[in-house]
């Protein structure tokens, strides 16, 4: 029998942990690590049983790693979150971000704040589960790991390491859960009914730093192709070369699992794929930003620099692209189409922490038949699918020590709710995060 869930306890420790702004910089240095140390502390005294039944190993500086040991060892779990939050100001917010406050009632109370969505709701959720099941004596079938990354927003080299330290050890899980995909609506056409996606792979990342180096210079006598202006034409070649477009297989199956509840005509569409595919194909590269990322590698230049006065030449002129690796595709490709769409060798082109794509893990067999079971169970008539995660996560470093890697946050979001994710206003609403609670309450006692 399941043990209740001590819903006013969730909610209270989800609240004190979003109110210690553990942000994590790319610049470490500027990093401070005592909200870290307090988050750490904070955990301690509200999960005492989960403390007093695992073992604790603090990896990589401020990464925790739980073990709690199960009546055998043959497929250890993991189970993922991270602690660390991107950076948020007050500025902007309709309730500051991190002062965790509780608006409205009902279906529609929510919980505001930096890391909600992202990803304490889904930490807090797990140790909920661990916390309930401890203190009633439960003891796993095999070892839970519990993997809580510190920088899964900035270098992710906690969660390497912990995957460096279980590969030591000999470790190969038979099932990683780390956030991913959602309880969705609305994203498919046709389709009416609320939709689980499971990632079970994610696209490749690494960004490329362009580079223009002239002679500077007082800009009041220009040359005719400056630093900057090449560097502009560089980035509108760039962006006039759109990465080729495919349907990966797990592309087709999701569109067959989902079309088979789609409305007519959409259904024949989606499930007569061998007449179909080419047009939806074309269809998806079209219909809107997220389709259009499904079908193809992508690259956004999110960051420019150039001279440090109105008045001067710029004898450096940089900017970042960060690029999406399709999973069909690999990180030299992307390299290599940049540099021929660029076509200009004064352009100089270095990849920064390049990741290939992730392997795709199964759609059957015992873990993902566990991690769909739970979730219909936790969130009835609801359509599971897999998909390809076209962000990144931490659990692309365990693909190297498991062959079950899936990335899934129990918690329904709407579009509104998916766009504050790393933006302003962030916030869950209670019911959704005391049902993702329910998910991982039931996940565990199934382990």
């Amino acid at each position: 029998m399941q043990p209740d869930i001590d819903e006013a306890r969730a909610i209270a420790n989800l609240q004190a942990l979003i109110r210690i702004p553990t942000i994590s910089r790319l610049d470490e240095s500027e990093t401070d690590w005592t909200h870290f140390v307090a988050f750490r502390t904070e955990l301690a005294k509200r999960y005492p049983a989960t403390h007093a039944a695992l073992d604790l190993e603090i990896v990589d500086g401020h990464s925790m790693l739980f073990r709690w040991k199960g009546t055998g060892s043959d497929e250890p779990t993991v189970l993922m979150a991270h602690y660390d939050v991107v950076a948020a100001t007050a500025e902007g917010w309709r309730h500051p971000p991190f002062s965790a406050e509780l608006v409205g009632s009902g279906e529609e109370q929510h919980i505001w704040g930096r890391g909600t969505l992202d990803d304490k709701g889904s930490l807090v959720s797990i140790l909920e589960a661990v916390e309930t099941h401890a203190a009633a004596g439960f003891r796993p079938a095999d070892d839970i790991y519990l993997s809580f990354g510190h920088n899964e927003e900035t270098a992710g080299s906690g969660a390497r390491v912990i995957v460096d330290l279980l590969e030591s050890r000999g470790i190969r899980p038979g099932l990683v859960l780390d956030e991913g995909g959602a309880v969705v609506e609305g994203i498919f056409p046709g389709v009416t009914k609320p939709t689980a996606v499971v990632g079970v792979s994610e696209k490749g990342i690494l960004s490329l730093r362009l580079t223009v180096e002239q002679q500077g210079g007082h800009a009041s006598t220009p040359p005719k192709l400056t630093a900057t202006v090449r560097l502009a034409r560089a980035l509108v070649r760039l962006n006039r070369r759109p990465f080729r477009k495919s349907f990966v297989p797990t592309n087709l199956e999701m569109i067959r699992t989902l079309g088979a509840h789609a409305t007519q005509p959409l259904k024949w569409v989606f499930t007569n794929l061998w007449l179909t595919r080419l047009p939806l194909l074309g269809l998806f590269a079209r219909l809107g930003d997220e389709t259009n990322a499904i079908v193809r590698t992508t690259q956004a230049v999110t960051q420019l620099s150039g001279a440090q006065a109105a008045n001067a030449l710029a004898e450096r002129a940089e900017a970042i692209v960060n690029i999406r690796v399709a999973i069909d595709s690999s990180v030299a490709e992307a390299i290599e189409h940049v540099r021929r769409a660029i076509g200009d060798e004064q352009v100089a082109i270095e990849a920064l922490h390049p990741h290939e794509p992730s392997p795709v893990s199964p759609t059957s067999g015992a873990a993902w038949e566990l991690v769909k079971g739970t979730i219909e169970q936790s969130f009835p008539g609801t359509i599971v699918t897999p998909y390809v995660m076209l962000g990144a996560s931490d659990g692309r470093h365990f693909t190297r020590i498991s062959d079950h890697v899936y990335r899934f946050s129990p918690f329904e979001m709407s579009a509104e709710e998916r766009g504050t994710l790393h933006a302003k206003n962030e916030r869950m609403r209670v019911a959704t995060f005391l049902r993702g609670v329910g998910f991982y309450t039931r996940l565990v006692a199934a382990l």
